[in-house]
């Protein structure tokens, strides 16, 4: 399949309109130099891949949007849909091919594609599938984006991040998982509802593994800016432990909840994933917990590993983790999710 793009040729000889339709203003100054052109590519149009086009199109994040898939029929309808819509969405240069050549000079590459399990198939035989096919892509998004950020949310996404990392060959800063970021989300939300109140007003985090290990961090929840458990401790409310981890558990299985329902997980993933490319591109520094390579942080060791941590991302990627105080309990979990995710990595030979 060629590189499709919106072309203001017309007529034969494809005369360029866009030369004539208007005239040139005398003693003009050239465009600004420091006028930055903002591309974004997603790798995969499938469910989560389109979601994610569609919020960065109508939160105007990017200049231009490259889409790659394998499928060629379905990434052509994809591109023509999405540009049949441009008299209502902020104006984005949209391009679509198999060939990695579309995503060339890339700020920030986001990769979707994965290959979906057999019936009867094992969850590692999935993934050093995913592996092979990771093996494709990441190189050339390399190859023709050597400046980009990758930011993977294909699953499972932890040890996918580190498996693009390694392809890679970049910095640490510059290779992000999407990992427990809609997770947090959901906590917050199920925190909102409990309490009545707006969800943006709560602050809590979800780290570790994208997956059944992951960690609630309780000892951190806000409202409001008013720590939750130890205000409940002042007002002698008891908070049985069986609440904590039932509401957790919801968190862990509203994505199965989904999928059951419905088959797929698409608009959370996709206002998820482009509230990070928002922080990124625009450089706001704020703290996302996401997939980040862990090693040296809050005791977890044995090796390389990228799990989800409260990290501050700016233009850069990844700035730094914060410092987020962690009881006991709390650290041992995310150690213990931290072992689980490297006993699988161990398994792919990478």
């Amino acid at each position: 399949m060629q590189k499709s793009t919106s072309s203001s040729s017309f007529g034969p000889g494809g005369l360029d309109l866009s030369q004539t339709f208007f005239k040139s203003i005398s003693n003009t100054a050239p465009p600004s130099p420091t006028k930055r052109h903002t591309k974004i590519s997603v790798i995969g149009v499938g469910n989560v891949g389109m979601a994610i086009a569609q919020t960065i199109l109508t939160q105007d994040l990017a200049d231009e949007l490259a889409l790659v898939d394998a499928k060629s029929d379905k990434l052509r309808g994809e591109m023509l849909d999405l540009q049949h819509a441009a008299a209502f969405l902020p104006r984005t240069k949209i391009q679509a091919s198999m060939d990695y050549s579309v995503t060339s000079g890339s700020d920030l590459c986001i990769v979707t594609a994965g290959a979906r399990q057999n019936p009867g198939e094992s969850r590692l035989n999935l993934l050093q599938r995913n592996v092979a096919l990771f093996k494709s892509i990441v190189p050339p998004l390399v190859k023709y984006s050597p400046e980009t950020i990758l930011l993977i949310v294909s699953n499972p996404v932890d040890v996918l991040t580190y498996v693009a990392w390694k392809l890679s060959g970049f910095p640490a800063n510059r290779v992000i998982g999407s990992g427990t970021n809609l997770d947090s989300s959901r906590f917050r939300f199920l925190i909102a509802d409990h309490l009545d109140v707006n969800a943006q007003d709560v602050q809590a985090y979800i780290v570790g593994e994208h997956g059944d290990s992951s960690v609630a961090l309780w000892s951190g929840i806000s409202v409001g800016g008013v720590p939750v458990l130890s205000f409940l401790e002042r007002q002698q409310i008891a908070l049985e432990k069986e609440t904590l981890e039932k509401i957790h558990k919801e968190v862990v299985q509203c994505a199965y909840e989904v999928i059951g329902l419905k088959g797929y997980t698409s608009w959370a993933i996709g206002y998820s994933v482009a509230n990070l490319a928002r922080t990124i591109l625009r450089d706001q520094r704020r703290i996302h917990p996401v997939s980040v390579l862990a090693k040296g942080f809050y005791g977890i060791d044995g090796g390389d590993v990228f799990l989800s941590l409260p990290a501050q991302l700016s233009r850069s990627g990844v700035l730094g983790v914060t410092n987020v105080h962690l009881t006991d309990e709390e650290t041992q979990q995310l150690k213990n999710s931290a072992k689980t995710i490297l006993e699988v990595q161990c398994q792919l030979g990478i």
